[in-house]
């Protein structure tokens, strides 16, 4: 009796976890006290003792029999992990990471992957099996939908695996390499995809560490440092010159470390940076921080040392400069350049009716890099680059689809928030790309680009045609399409804040204070030695006319008194 109501209650679990199926398939000759003791051990069976070694986490995963598989696929095993972990599902399901979506509390746009246009592949609906391979899901084929709300969906393992050998294929919709893998098949990093052991990876599972994170977000926009500058493979064991908080010679930190978590929603967006930490006066030190800020770790006055008065002088720029732009002197450091020009108008240029790709640009660490592709048009790359600056608040306002563009000027697809001198601003560094993209010339707006589909006919990057693809990407995100298109140049901002180098590598005084310093186009501040502004320019006139006069009425009351003497 007692068995088989075990047996009833792993049935009623899978059947809610949606492997019902599988488990409804297994042999009716199935010992049921094997699966009795899968669901249910014995009180402290698994329990270390306390000659054991102490690990870091309360669960040691290799112990739990739920988790050796066998798995045929990557949502198994998030159903195995969910008969443990029965939030976690929902929780992943309510953060950016899967829903690909924002709504900016400050400016009310819906933001997010899957709505906005960028300035490098152009936007991910008509591409979801390519663009959807880095969602922390499985199996995204549509974003004009949301995701189902099934939690087998959600992939665990991206952020959780440890065993190093767990990857996603570029081409399957968020889903892990498994046999057979397709020959040339490539994982999201661009490497020759192998196929996965999910049991290894299930039994591995752990916190997320550097190579978690960043086999997703040191490879946006398709390849390895393309997007963010700041981001970059040399952070996977970066040495201390190129990241004093990761490497393993400085604070050794993981990602979490700083984009502190709750319920698996982290800290930090690119669409509503933390410049500064709105809560740091009313905590004590050691309290816990959930904003992804400098100054929610080192405080607002961080500087000390032999020279006090520099030491006070430096804490007094905390209010106007961002930790950030002092200590990110480069970005694009550790031997990865980066791209900073994409031209889209000049794809689907062919030789001998093929494509073909030029690499004229070697990056420090000896890799040739491409400079064109008859997919995607030509590009710049660079390292050791200086950041562009510009007032912040941390709030990004986009040019969204729809948004009328003005093609005599370069767009914005995002601008910078941020009054000169405001409270809540600081000078802050920025990655600034650069390129073209396509627009509607009769309607003045940016178009969507169908780039990846084999096999459908209308793919620029199999076809080469940019008039298909653009009726076909319109047609699919339901938008009107006159037809006509242009290219036109276009700006977009990344916020730098990963790359912090050591204390001695920070910007010194004159990086800034020089004629022709760093801050030599920053708007609303006075850089004694940068040369006299406009303003300071009318000031001179201002105090000369003060001096003039002053001097004049003294001249004139110096021969009022002679005259009067001779009367």
């Amino acid at each position: 009796m007692k068995h088989a109501f075990f047996r009833t209650a792993v049935l009623v679990s899978a059947v809610v976890l949606g492997v019902g199926g599988a488990l409804a398939q297994q042999s009716p000759t199935t010992n049921e006290t094997e699966v009795g003791a899968q669901s249910r051990p014995a009180p402290g069976a698994l329990a270390a003792r306390m000659s054991d070694p102490v690990k870091e986490l309360t669960a040691d995963h290799t112990k739990f029999e739920i988790l050796k598989g066998p798995f045929a696929s990557g949502p198994e095993v998030t159903a195995a992990c969910l008969s443990c972990h029965t939030e976690a599902s929902n929780q992943v399901m309510h953060s950016v990471h899967w829903k690909w979506e924002y709504e900016n509390p400050a400016t009310g746009q819906v933001l997010g992957k899957a709505k906005e246009l960028n300035a490098f592949c152009g936007n991910v609906a008509s591409n979801e099996t390519r663009c959807t391979s880095c969602h922390t899901g499985y199996d995204w084929v549509d974003v004009r939908q949301p995701m189902p709300d099934d939690p087998t969906k959600v992939d665990c393992l991206v952020c959780h695996d440890t065993s190093g050998q767990y990857a996603k294929q570029d081409n399957l919709a968020g889903n892990p390499p498994l046999v057979p893998v397709k020959e040339g098949a490539k994982t999201i990093t661009g490497a020759k995809a192998s196929p996965v052991d999910l049991v290894k990876a299930a039994l591995s599972v752990g916190e997320p560490s550097r190579q978690n994170c960043g086999n997703c977000h040191f490879y946006g926009g398709g390849g390895d440092n393309v997007k963010h500058g700041d981001l970059s493979s040399a952070l996977f064991d970066p040495p201390k010159a190129v990241d004093v908080h990761m490497s393993k010679d400085g604070a050794n930190f993981a990602c979490e470390a700083c984009h502190v978590s709750d319920k698996h929603v982290l800290a930090g967006s690119r669409y509503n940076t933390d410049v500064v930490d709105p809560h740091a006066d009313e905590r004590k030190p050691g309290e816990a921080r959930d904003v992804a800020s400098c100054t929610s770790c080192h405080s607002d006055e961080p500087h000390e040392g032999p020279n006090p008065v520099l030491a006070l002088k430096l804490n007094d720029h905390t209010d106007r400069v961002a930790c950030q732009t002092c200590h990110i002197p480069e970005f694009a450091r550790g031997g990865v350049a980066t791209k900073t020009w994409w031209d889209w108008s000049t794809a689907g240029k062919l030789k001998d009716g093929k494509p073909y790709g030029e690499e004229n640009f070697t990056q420090s660490d000896g890799k040739h890099l491409h400079t064109y592709l008859s997919t995607k048009g030509d590009f710049d790359w660079a390292e050791n680059v200086v950041p562009y600056y510009a007032w912040s608040n941390g709030v990004m306002s986009y040019t969204l689809p729809e948004t009328e563009i003005d093609p005599t000027q370069i767009v914005e697809i995002n601008s910078i928030g941020g009054e000169p001198g405001a409270k809540d601003a600081r000078i802050f560094p920025f990655k600034r790309m650069g390129g073209k993209q396509a627009y509607d010339t009769e309607r003045n707006v940016l178009l969507y680009n169908h780039v990846y589909g084999p096999g459908d006919g209308t793919a620029l990057w199999s076809y080469f045609d940019w008039e298909k693809s653009l009726k076909f990407a319109m047609d699919y995100v339901g938008l009107e399409y006159s037809g006509k298109f242009d290219f036109v140049e276009t700006y977009m901002y990344w916020p730098i804040t990963h790359m912090v180098a050591p204390k001695d590598d920070a910007l010194k005084c004159d990086s800034c204070h020089s004629e022709n310093g760093r801050m030599a186009n920053v708007a609303g501040i006075y850089v004694p030695g940068g040369g006299i502004g406009i303003g300071g320019k009318l000031g001179l006139v201002v105090f000369l006319m003060v001096v003039l006069g002053v001097a004049g009425h003294g001249v004139l009351r110096l021969f009022g008194r002679k005259g009067g003497h001779h009367g």
